[in-house]
Parts: structure tokens; sequence; C-alpha cells
């Protein structure tokens, strides 16, 4: 069945059905939790009526991902509770659920790094104003990523499949093509790590950078030293919960890349991890909308205040040194 001489394309029910509720229910609930946060998520950032600002734009759109990631997630679970074979030997019941996740979660990846590229540039933009983000640029870049998460996500429902063919077939994402896994995890998931990283580290190098400024001039720096508090827990928080949420994903991504066993002598261990790893997906769900909703408006707010303050107090400091 994957392309090994020593395994079978014949087999019965091997799933147990309280292993299959035990894995299934709390996924389902789980992804029902993130559809709710990430819809209101969504209805704060309409009610508030801020969808003029660029980032607002970005966070709405994270939102919508989520809740796609969420609500794809659950076709799966229902999928894996009715017809749990299916998800290890594959069916081509599995093929579009699985490309519709596929596609969510590559586009929730790209979002988060555009967040993180648009935050950097909000922080550096009163040293670089010959740039400034505009509500355009947030617009084509949300195009950006939903065209390009779902060509990507969808290259599985246009031919890259191993549903007729046992040759390079996943074990743990069947009916994918092992290859089409590696093509897609890799380069999107140290994206996810590395940018985030990067940029977040940059806002606190300048926010550091501006502080000591403004020491030099004399002048108080309680509120940037709360601020870059503020900034470095906050980007801590999302690092640590993207690397949660997609390394143990990325890990079985490898672990299928070297298996060299057939789907049945991997039962029950390591379809249980592939089961966790798709509720720690769900539940980078459920953070984001309390990263990027609740934290975002009062980090959003200082860093605003503080650009204005630095603005004001270095062209000060700087007449009176002239």
């Amino acid at each position: 069945m994957n392309g090994y001489s020593n395994c079978s394309a014949n087999h019965t029910e091997i799933w147990s059905r309280n292993l299959v509720l035990a894995l299934g229910i709390p996924q389902l609930i789980i992804n029902i939790a993130s559809v709710i946060f990430n819809c209101t998520a969504i209805i704060t950032r309409k009610a508030t009526k801020d969808l003029h600002k660029p980032i607002s734009i970005l966070f709405c759109n994270l939102a919508f991902s989520d809740l796609f990631t969420s609500f794809s997630g659950f076709w799966i679970s229902m999928l894996f509770i009715t017809k749990p074979d299916d998800t290890i030997f594959g069916s081509k019941d599995m093929l579009a659920p699985y490309a519709l996740y596929t596609t969510s979660i590559l586009s929730t990846i790209y979002n988060l790094v555009s967040i993180g590229i648009e935050r950097y540039l909000a922080v550096a933009e009163s040293i670089r104003t010959r740039f400034r983000v505009a509500r355009s640029h947030s617009i084509a870049v949300v195009l950006i990523n939903w065209v390009l998460a779902f060509f990507l996500g969808c290259l599985p429902l246009m031919g890259w499949n191993c549903l007729h063919t046992g040759k390079n077939l996943s074990v743990l994402y069947s009916p994918f093509c092992v290859d089409y896994l590696i093509f897609i995890t890799t380069p999107n998931v140290v994206a996810a790590f590395i940018v985030p990283l990067f940029t977040y580290l940059r806002i606190i190098m300048i926010l550091r950078k501006r502080k000591l400024r403004m020491k030099a001039c004399g002048q108080a720096i309680g509120t940037y030293k709360s601020a870059e508090i503020q900034v470095a827990r906050t980007s801590i928080f999302i690092w640590l919960l993207a690397l949660v949420s997609y390394a143990p994903l990325f890990a079985g991504v490898i672990f299928d890349a070297i298996n060299h066993q057939c789907p049945l002598d991997l039962y029950p261990s390591v379809y249980i991890f592939r089961n966790c790893t798709a509720m720690l997906i769900t539940m980078n769900c459920l953070g984001n909308p309390i990263i990027y909703t609740l934290k975002a408006k009062t980090l959003g707010a200082k860093l605003k205040s503080l650009k204005c303050l630095s603005g004001k107090r270095l062209q000060a400091c700087t007449i009176a040194n002239i």
C-alpha cells in the first residue's frame, strides 16, 4: 500500500472505537472553540470600525484563516470519527479536506509572517519615513497570501497526489505524496519560525536604541522600558506558539520521509501523534485571536504614542545640542 513490497493493500478495521472517540471528540471540541474565538475576533474588529488601519486588515484576515483552518479541521475530525481507517490507508474522501486544511494552514503562516513584517515597518517608519505601510498594501498582501495558499494547498487536487499509486505515498497523510509534504512544509515552517523571530527581535532592538537616545538626552524612559518589556513578552508568546504548533507537524513529515515501515506497523502510536499535531495546530488558531486581538490593541496604542513621543523629544534634543 505504501510502496514497500512487504506491505499488503488488504486490511480490516484496525481502529478501536474507544480510541477513535478519545482522539476525535477533543479535536471536535477544540475546533468548535476555535470557531467561536475567531468569530468573536472578527466581530470585534468590525465593531471597532478600525479596518481602515493596515494592521487591522491583517489581523482580521488572520482570524479568517484560523476560522478556515478550524472548519477544515472539523471536517477531518468528523471523517476520522466516521471512517477512521481512511486516515491510515487513504481514500478519495480525504483528498479535498486535507487540501483545504493545507490551504488554511499556509494562509495562517503567510499572515503571521506578514503581521511580523508590518509591525517592524510600523515601528521603524519614524526612522525610514520614505516608506509607510498603507491600507492598499495590506489588501494586496492579503490577496497575494490567499492566491499563493490556494495554489500550493490545492496542488494535490490538481494531480499531485498518490491516490492511485502506492509509490511515495505518505503513511501519515495519505493520499498525499511524501515529496509534496516536504515541498510544502520545509520552506513554510522555516518561514513561520525565522521571519517572526527576526522582525520582533529587530523591533526590540529599535526600542532599546531609542530608549538609549532618550536617556542620553536626559529624558524619562519609563514608557519606553514598559513598551520594550511588553513587546518582548508578546514576541516570546508569538514565537513559542508557532514553535509548539508547527514543529511537531514538521517532525511528523520528516519521519514520514525517512519511514520504511508499513502503516499497520505504526499503529497506534504514530497515528495518535499525528492527531495530536492536528490539535496543536488548532490550539494555535485559538491562541492567535487572544494574542493579536486582545494584546495587540494595547501594544499598538503604546507603540503609536511612542512614535509621536520619540519624534518630538528627539527633535527637541537635537535643537538643544545645536
